[in-house]
């Protein structure tokens, strides 16, 4: 009679854990998806009513995405010293505050606090990102990438909610005094707070914290074992379970920090460059506001809806294949939009591929780096990688401006196609790495 080996209690221990991680993280991130709306709706439209001018209307993106950089460097600093909990919650905390304060600049007419407050208010967009790795944390080598995907996804249900509230924020705003198009910040600051209170009263326990102490626990108990010549394990074989990697995994060496931080920093760089300029070069022929809405709306439904295809995809055939995929459908996008001024319908296809090659590389990316690093030093080592995600971001929307105007939006997207190529080459030179997990 053939009988089933007990499962260690860390293993039952590890996925309990990340079942409930992962229910709490989806719940704040539909929260916290629609307080990011915000920013994106009415971010430029306030600017642009409260400082009379077209030309600083990208002024207040730039800002918050200058916060979020910031923030990203010490949200990952504080989780990894107290843990996800209070360094995610005190990001959405942060977030909230700096919609509130946005509100205030509304009322007050003033565009010194206004600017200070887009600061603050880009803690809650880092925030918001970095939450995919807390995902991970308990997650297995198999399905780490399929954690990152579904704390991704949840951003979509907030991000498609956020923008419907616009009217009804705007009527509610005027109707409490404040300037009609700021009433979205106030959602966004509910939001935010709401997605905080999650985190604070229902993430335990703590996701990192646990892993560190299932890591160490797990790894006291091998050292015995090996020292005495105990029973062979696969050299891949994940170290809570003692099983090995999904099929599309084994017997693949692991890529390390960097390869993954330069997928996540390039496909960063060419999205914003190209969404950024694409509304625009759409208007200068002849498209309307909702051509364009339409189309970065498909755009951002790519960029998140398909991350469980993406992390399925890291998971069955490692996270060096799907970068490269990145890459080709970045540069796919990069050769449809140059390809026609006229018709919407091409743009949108365009964008979506836009917004899939951007969702392939932050979950290879983002599997490559939670790999390459142990427990113990993960959360800061992530929050820097996102300072970098941040800085190619505004890098790119700032400088997009620059190219088209200079040299055309075909040139702008042919060549950001071709700079996303960039992580293939990476992605070979990376598969000779090993991770230091």
């Amino acid at each position: 009679m053939t009988t089933t080996a007990p499962v260690p209690p860390a293993v039952g221990t590890r996925a309990r854990a990340q079942r409930r991680a992962l229910t709490v993280l989806f719940a704040a991130q539909v929260l916290s998806g629609a307080g990011l709306a915000a920013g994106v709706v009415n971010g430029a439209l306030l600017a642009q009513d409260m400082l009379g001018s077209t030309s600083l209307a990208g002024l207040l993106g730039a800002l918050a995405t200058a916060g979020a950089a910031l923030a990203a460097a010490v949200i990952g600093r504080l989780s990894d010293a107290y843990g996800r909990r209070p360094g995610l919650a005190a990001g959405y905390l942060t977030g909230a505050a700096g919609s509130a304060g946005v509100v205030a600049a509304a009322v007050a007419g003033s565009s010194a606090l206004l600017f200070t407050a887009m600061v603050v208010y880009g803690a809650g967009t880092a925030t918001n990102l970095l939450a995919r790795y807390a995902g991970a944390d308990l997650a297995t080598p198999a399905y780490r990438a399929r954690a990152v995907s579904t704390v991704l996804v949840a951003t979509t249900l907030g991000g498609v909610a956020g923008p419907n509230l616009a009217v009804p924020a705007g009527d509610l705003g005027v109707a409490l005094g404040v300037p009609r198009l700021s009433g979205l910040f106030l959602v966004s600051a509910a939001a935010y707070g709401a997605a905080a209170l999650v985190l604070a009263v229902w993430l335990r326990p703590d996701p990192l914290l646990l892993a560190r102490e299932l890591d160490a626990a797990e790894h006291a108990a091998a050292a015995p074992a090996a020292a005495a010549g105990g029973p062979d394990r696969e050299p891949n074989a994940d170290t809570a379970t003692g099983t090995k990697p999904s099929s599309g995994q084994s017997g693949r060496r692991r890529p390390g920090v960097l390869p993954g931080a330069l997928v996540m920093v390039v496909t960063q760089l060419v999205m914003v460059s190209i969404m950024t300029m694409t509304p625009v070069h759409m208007h200068d022929n002849g498209h309307g506001t909702a051509a364009s809405g339409l189309v970065i709306a498909v755009h951002i439904g790519a960029m998140y809806l398909p991350a469980p295809l993406s992390g399925w995809l890291v998971d069955r055939r490692g996270p060096l294949v799907v970068a490269v995929a990145a890459g080709l459908a970045m540069l796919a996008a990069g050769l449809v939009a140059a390809t026609t001024a006229e018709s919407t319908a091409v743009f949108a296809v365009a964008l979506a591929l836009l917004g899939l090659g951007w969702s392939l590389g932050l979950v290879s990316g983002t599997a490559m780096v939670t790999d390459a690093v142990a427990p113990a030093t993960r959360a800061r080592t992530q929050g820097l990688v996102d300072v970098a995600i941040s800085a190619a971001g505004a890098g790119g929307g700032l400088a997009s401006g620059a190219v088209v105007a200079g040299a055309g939006y075909p040139l702008l997207t042919i060549g950001g196609g071709i700079l996303a190529l960039a992580v293939v080459p990476a992605a070979v030179a990376a598969s000779g790495g090993v991770s230091r997990r």
